[in-house]
């Protein structure tokens, strides 16, 4: 054996591990979680703080 035979068994291992990561990513048990998950950013609570980048630009040029 030499280096190209681990290689290539390399990339037939990481081929089995995408098409298994994908039929997990893709089955219908984890659609309603994976869905959940997605809305995750869109139902944050108002912090008060505001994130705008001009908001900072201007406060950085107060301090000077």
């Amino acid at each position: 054996m030499d280096i190209n035979d681990f290689r290539g068994i390399e990339t037939a291992l990481l081929l089995v591990l995408f098409i298994g990561l994908v039929i997990w990513v893709y089955s219908k048990k984890r659609k309603s979680t994976f869905e959940e998950a997605s809305q995750i950013p869109l139902n944050e609570e108002d912090d008060g703080i505001d994130h705008s980048m001009t908001s900072n630009r201007n406060n950085n040029t107060q301090g000077e």
